[in-house]
């Protein structure tokens, strides 16, 4: 019977509910008076009683239908509901229950207490049985589904468990709850139950025939998501993950989003939280130039910063085919004819101080540079010529143009740098604070390591070798590297402009460094053929471990718990 309700009119419910509410205050006081009295009224109590009950439920039913209670203003058996129900069923019984008790001496006072917490209670019950019909109406739909153990039975868990059981059709179904913390091991959540922790992931998933393991924790570190991946590849499950935050739709979680784990979340997935006032407070309404405008940093920086409303956004390059790409990006067009959309060479400084004197930007993104390592080490003179001399015609044009905002992009090869890319941007890192120091200006570098899926980057890299059939090369089985997605790494960037003060060197935090092989064996797996690995040994000016800091650097905090900050010498032109 209830469940038919489901499947009802929405008159035909709302009116089985209404008559249940009605129900529950006859019920209340049959109740009442049985314990209370033993039936032991007399007539005109019992005349009283009766007079009560008819009064509180007509007007619990007229409050309710002009208050859309029963109307459909909230679903039946939710939270919501219940509010607004014990919200009425007190209103009702605090106003019959004085008049009563105003206008008939003999009417039972402890009935103004006693019967609207009953009846409140008995429909309650009704609705939580509605509530746990619709749950079971669901699971049997869902039984179809992939069967799936839920690890996490956090908020991120609940949510997805509350997903899997409202769908009628859900992709899932959840066999099970895994979970580390011992304090949940009694836990149940939309009926299923915590089954063990994640050292129990190979015996519950076989035990409960899973064919998946949705991973629903969030803020997760690299490492433990890669020995999750490696304990579902050797179980053999596949590994399913929420995607982060910047991934979903309005930043909400649904069953659509929800995809098979892949080397993007192996690099880090980590949540970025934005001052956006900060930021906008030195590009809204400003004249900004992004130099470098049609490489990978430079291209989502334009459009990030083109998402605050610059008044003007400049976008410099030397690559024509780079500023058709993020014209087209940008605005939908590729007609390369505004003055907006600038080829110029930054070493070039003649050329470049007619940029500046001619759009007079009050903001400047210096992200041009070279920047492949091997390549560098072979033609130095190539390095000094655009990381060196090109950010110092950078750095003058704009102090000469009157420019007070200047974000130098840096790398973490500048840190105790021993390749001739690290020497060459560590020089860029101390021209910019010579000219923040010499002229007081907001001049800062922002440092930080490879970016994921950027241009030339060994992720591409490792692609190319796996469609060709292999083999992928690495250079050393231990060493590692640090990784930010290309729109996290920008958004720190915007954010360390905002915050950086003359001369400094902002550094990003760029998580836990990754090994190598890890994205290589990652890659592979994804890839589905079997594809060996080589190591080819370190090259010329190749660390085995990158750092973020010089040996005799002093690291600083800074407002924003992923930005750090040191001092480099200044080093005049």
């Amino acid at each position: 019977m209830v469940h038919s309700l489901h499947t009802s009119p929405a008159w035909v419910r709302r009116s089985v509910v209404v008559a249940w509410d009605i129900v529950a205050w006859v019920l209340a006081l049959l109740t009442f008076a049985l314990f209370r009295f033993d039936w032991g009224l007399g007539s005109l109590q019992w005349f009283s009683v009766v007079s009560y009950i008819l009064v509180a439920s007509a007007l619990q039913m007229v409050i309710g239908l002009a208050c859309q209670i029963y109307l459909g203003r909230s679903r039946i058996g939710s939270f919501s509901e219940a509010f607004w129900l014990t919200s009425l069923v007190l209103v009702v019984g605090a106003v019959t229950g004085a008049v009563f008790w105003l206008v008939d001496p003999g009417f039972p006072r402890s009935v103004i207490l006693a019967v609207p917490c009953l009846a409140l209670l008995i429909m309650s019950a009704g609705r939580g049985l509605v509530r746990m019909s619709r749950m079971n109406l669901h699971g049997d739909a869902k039984r179809t589904g992939q069967r799936v153990l839920l690890y996490g039975a956090g908020d991120l868990g609940h949510q997805v468990a509350h997903l899997v059981a409202r769908s009628n059709n859900s992709p899932y179904s959840i066999v099970g709850i895994l979970d580390d913390d011992p304090t949940r091991r009694f836990l149940r959540i939309e009926g299923h139950r915590v089954v063990g922790t994640g050292a129990s992931l190979a015996e519950q998933a076989q035990r409960l025939q899973a064919s998946a393991v949705v991973l629903a924790i969030g803020g997760v570190t690299p490492s433990f998501i890669g020995t999750l991946s490696t304990a579902c590849e050797d179980t053999g499950v596949k590994l399913i993950v929420v995607p982060p935050v910047r991934e979903m739709i309005g930043g909400k979680v649904s069953l659509e989003s929800l995809r098979e784990f892949n080397v993007a979340d192996l690099l880090g997935r980590r949540p970025i939280s934005t001052d956006l006032s900060s930021i906008a407070g030195y590009v809204t309404g400003r004249t900004v130039l992004v130099t470098g405008a049609g490489g990978s940093i430079g291209s989502e920086l334009a459009h990030q910063v083109n998402e605050l409303r610059p008044s003007k956004l400049v976008l410099l390059d030397r690559d024509e085919s780079a500023l058709h790409a993020v014209q087209l990006r940008l605005y939908g067009i590729g007609l390369l004819d505004s003055d907006d959309m600038v080829l110029c060479s930054i070493r070039d400084e003649e050329a470049l101080r007619a940029v500046f004197e001619k759009h007079r930007p009050d903001v400047v993104f210096h992200a041009a540079a070279l920047k492949h390592l091997p390549m560098l080490q072979q033609y130095p003179a190539e390095a000094w010529k655009t990381n060196v001399l090109g950010t110092a015609n950078v750095l003058r044009c704009a102090h000469e143009s009157g420019v007070r905002n200047l974000v130098n992009i840096s790398t973490d090869k500048a840190a105790d740098a021993s390749s001739v890319l690290g020497g060459s941007k560590r020089i860029a890192e101390r021209l910019t604070g010579w000219y923040a120091e010499q002229y007081d200006l907001a001049y800062v570098s922002v440092r930080f390591g490879n970016v994921l899926g950027s241009r030339g980057s060994v992720l591409h890299t490792f692609k190319a070798q796996i469609e060709r059939g292999g083999p992928v090369t690495v250079t050393d089985p231990d060493v590692t590297r640090y990784f930010m997605t290309i729109p996290e790494a920008c958004e720190l960037v915007l954010q360390a402009g905002a915050l950086g003060r003359p001369g400094e060197v902002m550094v990003l935090d760029m998580g836990e460094p990754v090994r190598m092989i890890d994205v290589a064996q990652r890659l592979i797996a994804e890839s589905g053929k079997d594809i060996a690995i080589t190591f080819t040994g370190l090259r010329e000016g190749e660390k085995l471990d990158e750092v973020l800091f010089s040996v005799n650097e002093h690291r600083a905090s800074s407002p924003h718990p992923l930005v750090s900050s040191v001092r480099v010498e200044p080093l005049a032109p």
